[in-house]
């Protein structure tokens, strides 16, 4: 009792924290930019790895099995994967330019665990006889925390796409302006004209070169934290083939879970092999890890909608008494 208490203070106390961050950078970005805050919503997120990881450690002392067994407890450690992530250039002294995506992601998967599911998906329960097994803590842990990287990996590439096209946009509207100058029916321009296209025309390439250096960082940042996912999926699915050998006498089954985590990984080894080519960089690159935000929902939420194959434990079934 003790234990479940404190883990729905724990729950709280992260989901409050979590939202007054997003309040925080809400208001640095479209009221006005206070250093003071910005300060303010890092300890916030750090705040919210510790209590995330108090809410998995209570859960884990009281069901007595690593909390990743049903789909709540998978929600959570991939809410807390994605505090983990953002804590990263937090402590390697970079600008962390990956809170307008980890925030977000930490507030909606704690929304959707805690009030999107029935209470009695948030139960604990006795394990299955399929997860009674060392290789638990292995292979799940890591797919959930591929399932986090790649995610926040893939929204940076979709951010890059966004901002790609508005910056075509732009340019494309600058150019009609500059032909309708240029074909104007006054081949005489006056001096306050000129001093104003000139004006105009410093203020877009200032900010067009800022823009220019938001894509490669979004580019750079897209591409480092899909490697460190990757590198999660491909342990997962080894470790997991190992396991399905012991468990069911076959390293693979073409169950549906293992078909669309062979499809995931294939489009994000796709993604990895075309960064190998300077041309393939940036945009086009974009739209594989794009394209790989569905694939991860498919395979780690919309298989679960099925409830079949040997991975039916982690569907949406209601635990019997």
């Amino acid at each position: 009792m003790i234990f479940s208490t404190l883990e729905h203070i724990f729950t709280h106390i992260s989901f409050s924290v979590v939202s007054i961050v997003i309040l925080i950078y809400l208001t640095n970005v479209v009221v006005y930019e206070i250093v003071g805050l910005s300060g303010s919503s890092e300890k916030g997120m750090i705040a919210t790895f510790f209590c995330i990881t108090g809410v998995l450690v209570t859960r884990w002392i009281y069901s007595g099995h690593l909390p990743l067994s049903d789909l709540y407890e998978s929600l959570m450690f991939l809410s807390w994967g994605f505090s983990v992530i953002h804590m990263i250039p937090y402590f390697r002294n970079h600008k962390n330019s990956l809170s307008a995506i980890t925030a977000p992601s930490t507030l909606f998967t704690q929304v959707f665990a805690t009030s999107g599911l029935l209470p009695e998906l948030n139960q604990s329960t006795i394990l299955v006889p399929a997860l009674q097994s060392q290789w638990l803590m292995m292979h799940v842990s890591m797919m959930v925390l591929s399932y986090s990287a790649l995610l926040c990996g893939s929204l940076l590439s979709v951010a890059l796409l966004i901002i790609t096209f508005r910056k075509n946009i732009d340019f494309l509207g600058k150019k009609e302006r500059l032909l309708l100058k240029r074909f104007s029916f006054n081949e005489i321009e006056s001096v306050n004209e000129r001093s104003n296209l000139l004006r105009n025309t410093y203020f877009l390439s200032f900010r067009n070169y800022h823009r220019y250096q938001l894509i490669q960082q979004l580019d750079r940042w897209s591409y480092r934290v899909i490697c460190l996912g990757f590198i999660f999926l491909t342990i997962g699915i080894l470790s997991g083939a190992v396991w399905a050998n012991e468990a069911w006498g076959s390293y693979w089954n073409w169950d549906p879970k293992e078909t669309w985590a062979f499809i995931t990984w294939t489009i994000f080894a796709i993604y990895l092999h075309s960064r190998t080519n300077p041309n393939f960089q940036g945009k086009n690159s974009a739209l594989l890890a794009s394209l790989g935000f569905l694939i991860i929902w498919i395979c780690y939420f919309g298989v679960n909608l099925l409830g079949i194959g040997l991975h039916s434990y982690g569907s949406f079934t209601l635990p019997s008494n």
